[in-house]
């Protein structure tokens, strides 16, 4: 991975976590800590999906279908 790649990975990461918080009303550490353990947060680590060149919205948008619609706490 280079470091723009990483560079990517993180602006999206950050502006998902973002979104997770905002949208289930709960901490930045906790929305960190459920989008961390999502298969979609696995893609987006993976440069070999590419899934680092969408936008956050879109990447937003795999991770709320992969919940379900709706955030649940486990």
């Amino acid at each position: 991975m280079n470091k723009t790649q990483k560079h990517l990975i993180e602006y999206v990461t950050r502006d998902v976590v973002c979104f997770i918080s905002h949208d289930n009303n709960m901490p930045v550490d906790t929305a960190m800590e459920v989008f961390f353990e999502s298969d979609v947060f696995e893609k987006l680590q993976d440069v070999e999906s590419g899934l680092y060149t969408e936008s956050a919205s879109y990447v937003y948008e795999m991770y709320k279908t992969e919940q379900g619609g709706s955030f649940t706490d486990e």
